[in-house]
């Protein structure tokens, strides 16, 4: 039996990891072995996983297998996000136009600020008492 052609594509959000798996197919997408709608209950998770197909009007052409790890599901779905875009491109190089007017292939460099010694946290103060 012959192995089908997969496409790689990572993507990370937040300390979210998502390694993305495509090929021509039907449309199935797995995440962690389960269905978008089990693994991602939220419809706004579901929307960002899809947006990269819909994108360039690849939905239900290609299967997607994933493996999400890291992070909370917020920080996964983006994650997913840009590893289908990522792996679209090395389906199809001339997809980049696409996918780059929709933003769909920058990192978001947005991390948690570090706690601050002798604070509540990243910015939160103890109350100053003048008396």
């Amino acid at each position: 039996m012959e192995t089908p052609m997969y496409f790689w594509g990572t993507g990370r959000r937040k300390n979210a990891l998502a390694r993305v798996r495509i090929r021509p197919g039907d449309g199935t997408i797995k995440i962690n072995e389960r269905e978008v709608e089990e693994y991602f209950p939220r419809l706004v998770w579901q929307t960002q996983v899809v947006q990269s197909l819909r994108a360039v009007n690849l939905e239900g052409k290609v299967d997607v297998f994933v493996r999400a790890t890291g992070g909370g599901l917020t920080g996964q779905a983006g994650a997913v996000k840009l590893g289908i875009a990522r792996a679209l491109l090395k389906l199809n190089p001339e997809l980049r136009p696409l996918l780059k007017k929709e933003g769909l292939l920058t990192r978001d460099p947005r991390m948690v600020e570090r706690k601050k010694f002798g604070q509540k946290g990243a910015r939160g103060m103890r109350q100053y008492s003048k008396r």
